[in-house]
């Protein structure tokens, strides 16, 4: 983790615990948020499709098939074309993720997705081309957003450890709609750091994504 990087993620919790009185022993048991960014954005969507409601274990071992298909490296999108649906299901895909791993591939050929513009697109403009990819939602562009692009103020209100956080920490009787989870951040000043404050929420429950 670089310096600035650091001092991100200090602010981050200094603006937290100054706002949120809730939240703020949570981050002091947890330290800085993980949200350390990396670059490799095409692999990183090419993972979440394959590891799409599978166990960890279950995805590793898919993942790795994959890449053996490709003499142990990531496909090219090119090359992901030159499988068909069929020869992914016989190394575990659905007949579903064959389909999704090829259209994302067919979106990056086609410049319907550029990972060198991401950079300089806002939120709404990278979920926008992101779901238009079958197979990605608005979940799995949130979390690539928090954890590929490290992008600070994002608010992931349908994530379901989201919803039992903030239903235990902010005593709700039951998970709470996205629309309540927006007005508890509001109500606590999380903006500009919602991804922060979402890992911290994870956190509380002992479940903070790896």
């Amino acid at each position: 983790m670089t310096e600035a990087r650091k001092t991100e993620l200090q602010r981050a919790a200094d603006h937290l615990s100054q706002h949120d009185h809730l939240l703020r022993p949570v981050i002091v048991r947890a330290g800085l948020a993980d949200l350390v960014p990396h670059e490799d954005y095409y692999g990183a969507l090419v993972n979440s499709i394959i590891g799409q409601q599978l166990s960890v274990k279950a995805a590793a071992a898919i993942k790795q098939r994959f890449r053996d298909l490709f003499d142990g490296q990531l496909p090219s999108p090119e090359e992901i074309l030159t499988k068909s649906v069929e020869e992914l299901r016989a190394i575990g895909f659905s007949n579903a993720k064959g389909r999704y791993v090829h259209d994302l591939a067919q979106h990056v050929i086609d410049g319907r997705v550029r990972f060198d513009k991401l950079d300089t697109q806002s939120n709404e403009e990278i979920i926008a081309e992101l779901t238009d990819v079958k197979g990605v939602g608005e979940w799995t562009a949130h979390m690539f957003l928090m954890f590929c692009m490290g992008r600070l103020d994002v608010l992931p209100t349908g994530d379901l450890g989201i919803r039992n956080g903030v239903r235990a920490l902010y005593g709700f009787k039951d998970a709470p709609t996205p629309e309540a989870i927006a007005a508890i951040a509001v109500k606590n000043h999380w903006h500009p750091y919602e991804s922060a404050a979402s890992w911290y929420i994870w956190h509380s429950l002992d479940n903070a994504p790896a």
